[in-house]
């Protein structure tokens, strides 16, 4: 009988961390980017493909309530979602994301981020230069991604030089170099939900030329 209350109770308190190891994690995650964005009081960011929109509520309180956070989506009812957050929070306003355009207006941050996005991107050459486009002078973008899992298949429509779900990280400095980015930090122990997972953060610069 001990030991069974024993064995209930460890189960209840493995319940109970779990997602306080998940939360743990996106703060984790947003105080990096906070580092490396330069996020601060009244600066203008933007997440690409938000999906639930916790790093997007925690961009906002890093920002402030004299900063913007846009915040995009593709999918209707992920979108949905964070058009409920952007009516919480005055400093969200929430994108109707296209396949070939971020919809974000030109020169409108000063960063932008992804996260485990990219590598499903059906149009990345014209995504790219839309994220040219709507990046400030001197801003920056972090896009954090992972390497091709092993035995997996490229998304469907996305370009099959991926060889798996996810994007070799020399394929995706490629492109976006391409695009008129270059390379500010490299970052190959991101935090990640699973162990098995490599995620990594490649931080680029739009240069004032």
């Amino acid at each position: 009988m001990l030991r069974r209350s024993l064995l209930l109770g460890l189960a209840l308190c493995a319940f109970a961390v779990a997602p306080c190891r998940g939360q743990d994690t996106w703060q984790a995650e947003a105080k990096l980017l906070a580092g490396l964005l330069n996020w601060h009081d009244g600066a203008v960011v933007a997440e690409i493909g938000a999906g639930n929109g916790k790093l997007t509520v925690l961009a906002a309180q890093r920002v402030g309530p004299t900063g913007k956070v846009y915040t995009t989506e593709l999918d209707l009812d992920k979108l949905a979602h964070l058009r409920e957050l952007a009516a919480k929070d005055r400093n969200i306003t929430a994108v109707k994301a296209a396949e070939a355009d971020t919809n974000l207006p030109a020169a409108c941050c000063d960063s932008i981020f992804m996260r485990l996005v990219y590598h499903h991107l059906t149009k990345p050459a014209d995504i790219d230069a839309s994220l040219f486009r709507s990046v400030k002078p001197g801003g920056r973008l972090a896009v954090i991604d992972e390497d091709p899992l092993e035995g997996s298949s490229v998304p469907e429509g996305v370009p099959k030089n991926r060889s798996g779900h996810g994007i070799p990280q020399k394929i995706l400095v490629s492109e976006l170099t391409a695009a008129g980015f270059e390379v500010e930090s490299i970052r190959n122990d991101w935090p990640s939900r699973d162990a098995s997972h490599l995620i990594y953060c490649v931080v680029f610069r739009k240069t004032n030329r």
